[in-house]
């Protein structure tokens, strides 16, 4: 096999240039070609030149005779013809630039014959001029000039790239496939191909392996589909027989056995709803059906949803929506009420202390809904994995309350909405999850009505600090009104004295029914302490019934609900006797003052 060194040897003696030891080549070899020129065409002259001579020389002998004249002159003519083309015959044109160039041809065939390429040069006429060894090799045809590509059995597949092919090969070891690239140099074709045949079979075993991966895909996603729809049914008749039979009389140990039937049976239709979200996400099918619904009650239904869970963990959850939200927005209802439910539902699971704050405003492009709890908060790596399916965070009881599909689901979600998303958090200090998405504001002027209902309303909130009580603050606030926030009994005392005969006295005091008992005790010692406030109790459901009798005017259920708010601060109603999840606080008890 030709070496290396060996094709440096024979470059230098060809093209007259130190390849192994001089960086770069000189002029002498282009010299040399250039006086074996010179020296060829001078000795093509000389027979010419002689023949003439000898012709001249023989007519001018004829001349001295008359009779010798005619004969002399075609004698001389045809003496001169036969001496130059015996002359000729005897000192042919020196082939020093065909040798050249073969030479260099072989050379480059050689070189690419060391890198595993095939080296073709072909004329006009498509027929091989020169071939390397590889080519020779894979073809089995040792002497392959003077025959067409195709003759040999070379089957040709364009590509998009003008002189590029795929070029299959039967050689000796099997089929082979090469990369042919075709340049056209001085009327010749010079062709070079490289073996790609074992990144092809790569390629084509990855792409039936992705076929076949995205085929079993497809086919588990869509038996997923058909077991949770199954066990849809049965389970909504188990849920249904719990909510009758809660109805009837039951001992306090059935009570207890048919909550834990309940929950279980909840958390089994979540995670029903979750693995059909997944596969419709998984099979391509998901969509979204817009509508014009108002956000607010939508937002409020949600919290007061899931308000239960948190109550039965002693910690709180509220929720504020700012005026300048309109009342109906274009929007998926229930997809944004999954959204709402994944996320919040999953601030309860882990936040043992404090409570959940759930606030809804607008900027300048997106609706911002903002869900902060104070819980156990992530570290930055659960931060980046904690949208991905099947990803959970918290102890092994939290990861056992789910599957880890609900905030990816949630993420896909918004992101069909156009919007998204994300996560802020901090270990040891909570998280905000923020929903982010497009909105078209409606009704300003509703607008600005809303942000002036409750302008006379000067109020004292009697509470501990919380999520509940920044709700009610806040929300008194961006509806014109004034709200401060006490959690001690003397305080309240000092600021009701204070405000008593002031320009601006309090209207109402709401009072948390966890400092109810406080309250009372002040309000016995000092009957005109509260005179002329409307006394207002914020209660949760489970706590109804601790209400004082006779203390209070009116009360509030938490979580709040803006419109029962400003029914009761304006006088319009009263409270309710029972809550219902799914509407508003019902008029009807009468005010007990004027607003």
């Amino acid at each position: 096999m030709t070496t290396v060194a060996d094709l440096q040897d024979r470059i230098s003696e060809a093209f007259g240039v130190p390849v192994r030891h001089a960086p770069c080549p000189d002029e002498s070899g282009l010299e040399n070609d250039a006086a074996a020129s010179t020296d060829a065409d001078y000795r093509r002259l000389l027979p010419c030149v002689a023949g003439m001579l000898l012709a001249a020389a023989i007519f001018a002998a004829g001349l001295v005779t008359d009779y010798l004249a005619p004969a002399g002159a075609l004698g001389a003519i045809i003496l001169g013809s036969s001496l130059i083309f015996l002359l000729q015959k005897k000192v042919p044109p020196p082939p020093r630039h065909a040798a050249v160039a073969d030479d260099r041809l072989g050379l480059l065939g050689e070189v690419h014959a060391v890198l595993g390429e095939i080296f073709v040069v072909r004329d006009a006429a498509r027929r091989i001029v020169h071939a390397n060894s590889v080519f020779c090799a894979l073809t089995a045809r040792p002497e392959p000039v003077g025959r067409a590509c195709e003759e040999i059995g070379l089957a040709f597949r364009p590509h998009e790239a003008p002189g590029r092919f795929d070029v299959e090969i039967a050689s000796p070891s099997g089929q082979r496939i090469f990369v042919w690239q075709d340049v056209e140099i001085a009327g010749l074709t010079h062709s070079v191909a490289r073996d790609v045949t074992e990144e092809r079979v790569a390629a084509m075993s990855g792409e039936l392996a992705r076929i076949r991966a995205e085929t079993t895909s497809a086919a588990k996603s869509r038996l997923l589909a058909t077991v949770a729809h199954e066990i849809r049914t049965p389970l909504s008749g188990i849920l249904g027989m719990g909510q009758l039979l809660d109805n009837t009389a039951l001992t306090l140990e059935q009570r207890s056995y048919l909550t834990g039937i309940r929950q279980s049976g909840q958390a089994l239709s979540q995670l029903v709803d979750d693995l059909l979200d997944f596969s419709t996400i998984e099979v391509g099918r998901f969509s979204l059906r817009p509508q014009t619904v108002a956000l607010r009650p939508l937002i409020e239904s949600v919290v007061e949803m899931l308000s239960h869970r948190a109550h039965e963990k002693g910690i709180e959850i509220a929720s504020i929506v700012a005026p300048q939200i309109p009342d109906t927005m274009s929007f998926d209802p229930a997809r944004l009420r999954q959204v709402l439910f994944n996320v919040i539902g999953n601030a309860v699971k882990f936040t043992q202390e404090g409570g959940i704050l759930i606030e809804a405003v607008i900027d300048a492009v997106d609706l911002l809904i903002t869900i902060t709890d104070t819980g156990a908060g992530m570290t930055p790596a659960e931060q980046a994995r904690i949208f991905g399916e099947f990803e959970q965070a918290g102890s092994n009881s939290q990861r056992s309350a789910g599957t880890g599909l609900g905030l990816a689901i949630s993420a896909r979600i918004m992101r069909e909405f156009g919007g998204s998303l994300s996560v802020a958090s901090e270990k040891g200090s909570g998280s905000v999850f923020t929903i982010r998405m497009p909105h078209r504001l409606f009704g300003q002027m509703a607008r600005r009505q809303r942000e002036g209902e409750l302008r006379n309303a000067h109020v004292l909130l009697m509470a501990p600090a919380g999520p509940a009580s920044n709700a009610v603050t806040g929300t008194i606030t961006a509806l014109g009104g004034v709200c401060l926030r006490l959690g001690a009994a003397d305080e309240v005392v000092a600021e009701l004295d204070a405000a008593r005969g002031s320009a601006h006295p309090y209207t109402d005091i709401i009072v948390d029914h966890r400092l109810a008992a406080e309250f009372t005790r002040i309000t016995a010692g000092r009957p005109d302490l509260a005179m002329g406030l409307r006394k207002i109790f914020l209660v949760s459901p489970e706590q109804r019934n601790s209400q004082p009798a006779g203390v209070f005017d009116a009360w509030l259920i938490r979580p709040l609900r803006e419109r029962s708010l400003i029914d009761v601060l304006c006088g319009r109603m009263r409270g309710m006797e029972q809550r219902d999840a799914l509407n508003d606080n019902q008029p009807g008890l009468g005010a007990s003052a004027p607003p």
